[in-house]
C-alpha cells in the first residue's frame, strides 16, 4: 500500500492516546485492590488525560487528511453494526462518558472508590475496545494477505498498550513518583510487543498467497494462468492506493530499525530511568526513541501491504509463491 503519513500519524498517535488511557485507567483500577500503588496526587489524572486526549485529538485531525470527503465523515459512525471504523468511533466516543466520571471523583472530590471505580474498569474496558477496533479494521480486509491475519490485532492493542506504559512513566517520573515498578512495566510491554511483531513478521513471509490468477479463474488444474491484456486501460482508486512496492533489501534494513528504535533504545532508556539523578531524561529519551521506531513500523506496515489486484512482485512471483521459502531465512538476518 501507499503509505499516507496522515494514516501513519493517525494510527501511531490514536494508539499512543488509547493506551495512555488504558495504563491510567488500569494503574488505578489496580491500586483499588491494593495490586499497585495509586499516584495521589489528583491532579496527576487531569494532566495525565489530557495529554492522552491530545494524542487521540490529533490522530483524528491527521485522518481528515485521507478523507476523500471529510464532511461526511460523521456518517461513519451510523455503520457500527458491520464495519469496524465505525465501531473504532462509538468506542472512542464511549470512553470519555466514564473517563469524566472518573475525572470528577479523582480530581474535584479526591475519591476513587464505589461508583469510580467501577467507572475507572469502564473506561479501561472502552479504551481497549478502541484499539482492538482500529486493530481489526485492517486485520478484517481478507483482499490484503499481510493485514488479514490473527496476530493483525494483536499486535496493534500491544504496541498501543506499550506506548501508553511508556508515555505514563515519563508522566509519573513529572510529577514526581519515582517508583520502579512503572519502568519495569514498561519495559514487560515493550518485550511483549517485540515479539508479537517478530512472530507477525514471520507469519506474513512465510505463507503463500491465498489470492492467485489460477484461483480466481478456477483455470489452476490446467497450469499457469497468465491474462492476455490488463485489466484495465488506466490506474484505478485501489491500484493508487495499492500501487506501492518495498524493496526486501529495504524492508529488511527498515525492520532492523524498528527493534532497535521502537524497542531496544526505549528499554536502555528505561533502565537508564532508574538511576538517580535521570528518571527524566531517561523516560523522555525513551518516549522520544518509540515515537521514532512506531512511525517506521507504521509505514513499513502499509508498505509491505500486498492488495489482490497487485502482483506479488514487479519482477514475478516471489519464493513462497513458487513453492518455496525465502523470508523466514531473511528475517532471521536480523538477530
Amino acid at each position: 500500500m501507499n503509505p499516507k503519513f496522515s494514516v501513519i500519524f493517525l494510527t501511531t498517535l490514536i494508539g499512543a492516546g488509547q493506551g495512555l488511557f488504558v495504563a491510567i485507567f488500569a494503574v488505578e483500577t489496580a491500586a483499588l485492590f491494593n495490586l499497585l500503588p495509586s499516584p495521589v496526587r489528583p491532579w496527576f489524572f487531569f494532566y495525565g488525560a489530557l495529554v492522552a486526549f491530545a494524542f487521540t485529538a490529533a490522530g483524528l485531525v491527521a485522518s481528515f487528511f485521507h478523507l476523500g470527503r471529510p464532511a461526511r465523515s460523521w456518517r461513519s459512525a451510523a455503520q457500527w453494526r458491520t464495519s469496524w471504523l465505525s465501531r473504532e468511533g462509538v468506542m472512542a466516543v464511549a470512553t470519555v462518558f466514564p473517563a469524566a466520571v472518573l475525572a470528577v471523583g479523582w480530581v474535584l472530590l479526591e475519591s476513587v472508590d464505589g461508583l469510580f471505580a467501577l467507572a475507572a474498569a469502564l473506561a479501561t474496558a472502552c479504551a481497549l475496545l478502541t484499539l482492538y477496533s482500529t486493530g481489526m479494521i485492517y486485520a478484517s480486509l481478507r483482499t490484503i494477505r499481510q493485514w488479514h491475519q490473527p496476530l493483525t490485532a494483536p499486535t496493534y492493542v500491544a504496541l498501543g498498550l506499550a506506548s501508553g506504559a511508556v508515555l505514563l512513566r515519563l508522566l509519573l517520573t513529572v510529577f514526581g513518583e519515582l517508583d520502579a515498578w512503572p519502568a519495569w512495566l514498561a519495559i514487560a510491554a515493550l518485550v511483549i510487543c517485540a515479539a508479537l511483531k517478530w512472530a507477525y513478521w514471520l507469519r506474513i513471509d512465510g505463507e503463500l498467497r491465498t489470492y492467485t490468477a489460477e484461483a480466481a479463474t478456477g483455470l489452476g488444474h490446467l497450469g499457469k494462468v497468465r491474462p492476455l491484456e490488463p485489466p484495465h486501460t488506466q490506474p484505478n482508486f485501489v491500484m493508487r492506493e495499492m500501487g506501492y512496492k518495498v524493496a526486501r533489501k529495504h524492508a529488511l534494513k527498515l525492520r532492523k530499525a524498528v527493534l532497535v528504535f521502537a524497542f531496544s533504545v526505549p528499554i536502555a532508556c528505561l533502565l537508564l530511568s532508574l538511576v538517580p539523578g535521570a528518571h527524566i531524561i531517561g523516560a523522555l529519551l525513551a518516549v522520544l526513541s518509540m515515537g521514532l521506531g512506531l512511525a517506521v513500523e507504521r509505514w513499513l506496515f502499509f508498505a509491505e501491504a500486498e492488495h489482490v489486484v497487485m502482483p506479488c512482485r514487479p519482477d514475478g512471483p516471489c519464493r513462497p509463491c513458487r513453492g518455496g521459502t525465502f523470508w523466514p531465512t531473511a528475517a532471521s538476518r536480523l538477530l
